[in-house]
C-alpha cells in the first residue's frame, strides 16, 4: 500500500478526498455484500494457506533448491507475503467500515488506499525452478491483489472511469447528449 507512515504528523498528511453520496452508498453496499464476504474469506484463507506452506512444505522444498533458485524462493516469498498483507490490511479496513469501527472518510485516506498503479515485478533468476505450489500461491495472490486494487479504485477514486455504456445504450446516450434529450 502506498501512503504516509504513522510517524508523519497528521497536519503533514494530505486530506482524505471528499466523497459524494453515490460513493458512500457504493462503499457501504460493497462492504455489506456477499461479494465482500467471499473476497474477505478468500483473502484471509490465502494468507493462512501461504503461511502454512512457507512454514512447512515450502521451507523443506526451499532447502532442496539450487543456490540461485533458493534466492529466487526467498525473494518471491517476500513479495508474496507483502502482497497478501496489503490485501489483508485493505480487507480489514473495509470490514471496519462495515462494522462502524472506522468512518468512510477515514478509510478513503491515502494511507489506507490500495489503488497505486503497480508495475509487474521482474522475475528472479531461476524463478522457473520454484516449487509448483509456491508458483500457484503467487498466481492466486497476484489475481486477488489486482481484484482488490480495482475494487479500491472503483470505490474510492472519484476520477475512476465509469463503465462505458455498450452497444445501443452508448448510441442512445450520444443521441441524448447531441439533442439535449
Amino acid at each position: 500500500m502506498r501512503g504516509m507512515t504513522e510517524t508523519t504528523p497528521p497536519e503533514a498528511r494530505p486530506a482524505a478526498p471528499a466523497l459524494d453520496a453515490e460513493q458512500v452508498r457504493r462503499i457501504m453496499e460493497f462492504a455489506r455484500s456477499e461479494v465482500f464476504d467471499r473476497t474477505y474469506a478468500e483473502g484471509m484463507g490465502l494468507v493462512e494457506e501461504t503461511a502454512a506452506y512457507l512454514d512447512g512444505p515450502g521451507r523443506a522444498a526451499s532447502k532442496r533448491l539450487s543456490r540461485t533458485a533458493a534466492l529466487a524462493y526467498a525473494g518471491e516469498s517476500m513479495r508474496l507475503t507483502t502482497r497478501l498483507m496489503q490485501v489483508a490490511s485493505w480487507l480489514l479496513v473495509q470490514r471496519a467500515v462495515r462494522d462502524g469501527e472506522i468512518q468512510i472518510r477515514d478509510a478513503a485516506d491515502e494511507k489506507y488506499r490500495f489503488s497505486a498503479r503497480r508495475r509487474p515485478d521482474d522475475p528472479f533468476a531461476a524463478a522457473d525452478e520454484l516449487p509448483g505450489e509456491l508458483k500457484e500461491l503467487i498466481r492466486q495472490s497476484e489475481s486477488l491483489f489486482e481484484r482488490v486494487r480495482r475494487l479500491d479504485e472503483t470505490m474510492y477514486d472519484p476520477k475512476a472511469p465509469e463503465e462505458a455504456p455498450a452497444g445501443a445504450a452508448a448510441q442512445l446516450a450520444r443521441l441524448r447528449d447531441a439533442f439535449g434529450g
